[in-house]
């Protein structure tokens, strides 16, 4: 693992429930003591806003990476919304170093194919801005299509990747593809950390699945997540679901 232990410094006082220290997230992790990785695949798990995307944001910028996406040499902004918990993150590194690092979030990979986009207009950068993203502009594809180039042409061995929320946009056959692609870069020693509402994903062998919900914040077995047991729900039968929803 290049990155082993997430472990957060108690804020002042007056901060506590102030955001992002008051994230409900953020404070389980707080009451745990950090967060481990010890496994390739670490997936973040639990309802809507809950802290998912603003833990992973803080490991992000912790870690080098642009807060709104991409490789640790895009450097572009649009708005500053992240948040400052980064700097009470101290994430614990052993080994060699990744040899590359790249933050996708589902929510601004628009901005992601437009930094792109700028830099293939550069006359130094021309079409080589694209050549590691599948040889065109990413614009050009669907979100799903263009999300799936960026992990199958620009994700390599010895990476550490950030993914938010990657199966937005994705068909289930999709999904399936993915799972692929993160078997492959496993393989090639890579570390994925993953938030994500996909069982599908998470059904990854082997993984560790951290679920933040009223519950607190637990490690737990696909099973026993929410987003399976409620996936299982509609599917063994969708017409009682559907009549306890809709009557």
């Amino acid at each position: 693992m290049f990155v082993h232990e997430l472990k957060l410094m108690e804020p002042l006082e007056k901060k506590q429930l102030a955001y992002p220290f008051g994230v409900f997230a953020v404070q389980e992790i707080l009451n745990r003591g950090g967060l481990s990785f010890e496994q390739p695949v670490t997936f973040l798990s639990g309802d809507n806003g809950t802290g998912k995307s603003t833990i992973l944001e803080a490991i992000a910028v912790a870690y080098g990476i642009n807060p709104e996406g991409g490789s640790q040499n895009f450097h572009f902004h649009t708005t500053e919304s992240h948040s400052d918990l980064h700097e009470s993150i101290r994430l614990v590194r052993k080994g060699n170093l990744p040899k590359t690092k790249f933050f996708l979030r589902s929510e601004t990979y628009y901005n992601v194919a437009s930094e792109l986009e700028e830099l293939a207009r550069d006359p130094m950068e021309g079409d080589l801005a694209f050549a590691s993203y599948g040889g065109k502009s990413l614009h050009t594809r669907s979100h799903g299509e263009g999300l799936l180039s960026i992990i199958e042409n620009r994700f390599g061995k010895e990476g550490f990747y950030l993914l938010d929320e990657p199966e937005a946009g994705l068909a289930t056959s999709r999904q399936y593809t993915l799972l692929q692609e993160i078997h492959r870069l496993v393989k090639a020693g890579s570390q994925l950390i993953i938030a994500t509402h996909s069982p599908i994903l998470m059904a990854y062998p082997n993984a560790a699945i951290y679920q933040f919900s009223e519950a607190g914040l637990e490690k737990l077995p696909l099973e026993e997540t929410i987003a399976f047991q409620e996936s299982k729900v509609f599917y063994d039968d969708p017409k009682r679901l559907l009549h306890y929803l809709l009557e």
